[in-house]
């Protein structure tokens, strides 16, 4: 019922300018159109003499003779085959049915206006396009590709290509990228699933099912019919889906309208499992007469895109004075009114069987919006701009007849006539503004230069209905305003609580997780792993995981980058306190020593060890325990140049008079044989060129490792996850290894050369102690290396600044306690006899 409704409807927006009769839609101007005349007021050009006659056709128009209770008669109101009937008797002559046999001078025709199904535009143009008359469609085209019948088509439709563009955007504005599609089993419908589905996976949108709706015709059993919709009712419902794509045509409402019914017998409940209908522009809102009383409930939130429109003013009023008693009215608004208001008029063939009788008082606004909507729909709207197109066309293509010819009466009608392909040219270059204040103009390829509505249905239970423009798809617009959207007037679907519905294949990867496909489903399934140690995501369904920059570091949930704190061994740390402490303390206990080695210096045991040796050793010891604060504190470009090059000369002396001492026992023991020539080495002279060719050697080290590849400040980004460590960059790891090599060479002979003299016998052994003191240095820088290089940041420092303090308080200890101990606790040892005698 609601089909035929919305077809007398268009006809009725005709009515406003042409008149017309059944049962083709044969229109004829009965006066000037109301925009043109206002151009020429003067009225020496007469539009209802130019424009001979417009034909609107329509798949349902067609058929609109009968109302049949039988549901098969009611679908073949949609077939298109008829149209080539129709087609054929425009070319006769009236009242006869002639084909390309015309003798009536007063009925030939300029255009027609055709749709809204493409399957009427392609039968329409294989007649039409022979005689090659502009075809204006006011529904989707047909594919034509390089067929030369494109070249009659002047479409009032967009391209429709940017409405793709808009399901694409609208999917993604809501991430709904899990998503179902149902069309038409039509060539529409296979380029729809050939080249438009795969431009929506390379934006990431993958689908859950395709089903095709077989198309009807004659052949079709309705037993078949029926079945395959309850199929396809399963396939929809059972999915987790909840936005589904409808490609349909003029007439999918119909088969769309059946779902709620079927609910009832699948023991599927269509209020919890209600979906989000996207509906494509090609679909309107249509009926058979058995589906007045059904539910219209499943259209609410559905969302649907149509041709951008707006409201014709008088058009209200022009509905409102409708009367199907009226004289010189329309030849079809009785059949119409019979049918929208269930009654019958008592010349009518369906007065017998009608229970009430039309008095055509009633009123059109009482109607439901299922049944008659009182306001221009698109598709009215499209037919409306096309006559009046026509109309600007016909009357530019009289103009210039009349530039031409130079009379009125030559340019007359008959001469426009015999030329009508020529109004094909007048009809592509029309550009004007309709009388709702809106450019009606073709671009190039015949299409109409506009833009599409975002429509949201809110059915009522008295089966009324709202379409509520909620955006729009503006192709002129720039890239960034051609999607525009009002999310807060989007009306849900009721299962929704009115809050936005998702549509996904799984639930969303969080912040701090990434996706992992899952193996043999679609893209849009996928798991949810967490972000590996070091990695973030701070966004949802991020493909993988990443790095913080350098100077930031993950959180605990590894959604978020923190700022490092900058990290270097400080004087106000405990830990920095504490070595800085321990240094000094040492450094007082061995100024001490030096002290008690001055103050007693002319004693047997202090000159025994050597005077000069035991002072230059006790204030290198000294200085090492004071350059341990040069790696306390941020490093600077001076203390990183000194650092190492301090702490490896300065040992360097210490070790050097520690074997210059050993050298000296060794010396002092075999000079005590008969004939020995070691004497003339026990001088001073051999003890300060030990120390100094030591030292001499580190200091070239230190210099050549300061001239080619010095030390310098620098920041460690990486070696802790949460710290930036501010450090001194060694600059040559192998000059910084050649200068504890050569300590430890050092250290190793000393200690060699102690082990080795360790059982000559004295009351007092110096080499003993020698070896134990370079046993405890060695351990201690032997068990530096792995330590310091598996610390990190400031207590890679640490353990430097600790192997210093233990191997200088080693030496320290093992050598100078036991001479303190003597000095200041046993003096009676403190003599030459005591030191001379020999340990038996």
């Amino acid at each position: 019922m609601g089909s035929l409704i919305h077809d007398f409807k268009i006809e009725i927006l005709i009515l406003s300018v042409v008149t017309c009769q059944i049962p083709i839609a044969k229109c004829t101007i009965s006066d000037p159109l109301p925009i043109l005349y206002k151009h020429h007021q003067s009225g020496d050009i007469i539009i209802g003499a130019i424009m001979s006659q417009i034909y609107v056709f329509s798949a349902l128009v067609t058929f609109t003779n009968r109302p049949s209770p039988d549901l098969f008669d009611d679908i073949v109101r949609f077939m298109p085959s008829p149209t080539y009937h129709a087609s054929l008797e425009i070319f006769s002559t009236k009242g006869r049915f002639t084909p390309n046999y015309n003798c009536d001078t007063q009925n030939n025709i300029m255009a027609v206006i055709g749709g809204p199904n493409p399957e009427v535009i392609h039968h329409m143009a294989t007649i039409l396009s022979i005689f090659k008359r502009p075809q204006l469609i006011y529904g989707s085209a047909p594919l034509v590709n390089e067929n030369p019948q494109a070249a009659f088509y002047h479409q009032m439709f967009p391209n429709v290509d940017h409405q793709y563009k808009g399901i694409i955007q609208l999917l993604l504005h809501f991430g709904w990228t899990w998503t179902g599609v149902m069309t038409t089993n039509s060539d529409n419908g296979e380029r729809f699933i050939n080249e438009i589905l795969p431009i929506f996976a390379q934006e990431g949108i993958c689908l859950d099912f395709i089903q095709r709706w077989t198309v009807v015709t004659y052949s079709n059993d309705i037993t078949e019919m029926v079945a395959e919709g309850i199929r396809i009712y399963h396939v929809i419902m059972n999915s987790t889906v909840n936005a589904v794509i409808i490609h349909g045509e003029i007439d999918t409402m119909i088969f769309l309208r059946m779902f709620p019914g079927m609910s009832k017998y699948e023991g599927i409940s269509w209020e919890a499992e209600g979906k989000i209908w996207i509906m494509t522009i090609q679909m309107d809102f249509t009926s058979l007469p058995f589906q007045r009383i059904s539910d219209i409930d499943f259209l609410h939130g559905a969302l649907s895109f149509s041709v951008h429109s707006e409201d014709v003013p008088g058009f209200h009023n022009f509905l409102q004075s409708r009367n199907p008693t009226l004289k010189n009215c329309d030849g079809f608004i009785q059949v119409f009114w019979e049918e929208a208001f269930q009654c019958s008029f008592l010349s009518s063939m369906r007065y017998i069987q009608s229970e009430s009788i039309c008095t055509g008082e009633e009123k059109l606004e009482g109607l439901p919006a299922s049944v008659f909507e009182m306001k221009m729909t698109s598709l009215s709207y499209s037919i409306y701009n096309a006559v009046y197109a026509l109309a600007y066309a016909l009357h530019e293509m009289h103009l210039s007849q009349f530039k031409s010819r130079g009379s009125l009466d030559e340019a007359g009608p008959n001469v426009l006539k015999k030329q009508p392909w020529k109004l094909n040219h007048f009809v592509r270059r029309v550009s004007f503004n309709n009388s709702a204040g809106t450019k009606v103009s073709f671009n190039q390829l015949g299409e109409l230069e506009a833009g599409f509505d975002i429509i949201n249905w809110v059915p009522f239970p008295n089966q009324s209905f709202l379409r509520v423009r909620i955006g729009r798809i503006d192709p002129m617009a720039s890239q960034g305003e051609m999607f525009t959207i009002r999310e807060e007037a989007i009306a849900w679907p009721r299962r929704f609580n009115q809050a936005q519905p998702l549509s996904l294949c799984n639930d969303h990867c969080h912040a701090g997780y990434r996706k992992a496909t899952k193996e043999g489903e679609p893209f849009c399934c996928y798991n949810c792993l967490p972000c590996l140690e070091g990695k973030i995501s701070n966004q949802k369904d991020i493909d993988d995981c990443f790095h913080c920059p350098e100077d930031q570091y993950p959180n605990k949930e590894r959604n978020d980058c923190l700022l490092k704190d900058v990290s270097f061994l400080s004087f106000e740390e405990p830990l920095g306190i504490g070595l800085a402490s321990s240094a000094f303390l040492l450094f007082l206990i061995t100024a001490l020593v030096l002290g008690i080695f001055t103050k007693y210096k002319d004693t047997p045991i202090v000159k025994a060890n050597n005077r000069n040796l035991s002072y230059t050793l006790l204030v290198s010891l000294m200085l090492s325990f004071l350059c341990v604060l040069l790696f306390i504190g941020q490093p600077g470009k001076v203390t990183c140049l000194l650092q190492q090059t301090a702490f490896g000369f300065i040992f360097s002396v210490a070790v050097g008079c520690v074997l210059a001492k050993t050298i000296m026992v060794v010396c002092a023991f075999m000079a005590t044989k008969p004939g020995s020539r070691m004497r003339k080495w026990m001088g001073w002279k051999m003890a300060t060129s030990v120390v100094l060719f030591c030292s001499l050697i580190q200091a070239s080290l230190c210099a050549v490792w300061l001239a080619t590849s010095p030390p310098f400040p620098d920041l460690d980004m990486n070696s802790m996850a949460d710290q930036i460590i501010v450090k001194c960059n060694d600059g040559s790891t192998i000059m910084f290894y050649s200068v504890l090599g050569f300590l430890g060479f050092l250290s190793m002979s000393s200690f060699f050369v102690a082990f080795f003299a360790r059982r000559l016998p004295d009351a007092f052994n110096e080499a003993k102690l020698i070896t134990f003191s370079m046993l405890v240095f060695c351990s201690v820088w032997l068990s530096f290396v792995p330590t310091y290089v598996s610390a990190k940041g400031k207590y890679m420092v640490a353990v430097e600044i600790f192997s210093i303090l233990a191997s200088s308080a080693g030496l320290l200890v093992c050598i100078f306690s036991p001479k303190c101990y003597i000095i200041l606790a046993r003096p009676d040892l403190n003599s030459r006899e005591q030191l001379g005698r020999r340990k038996l």
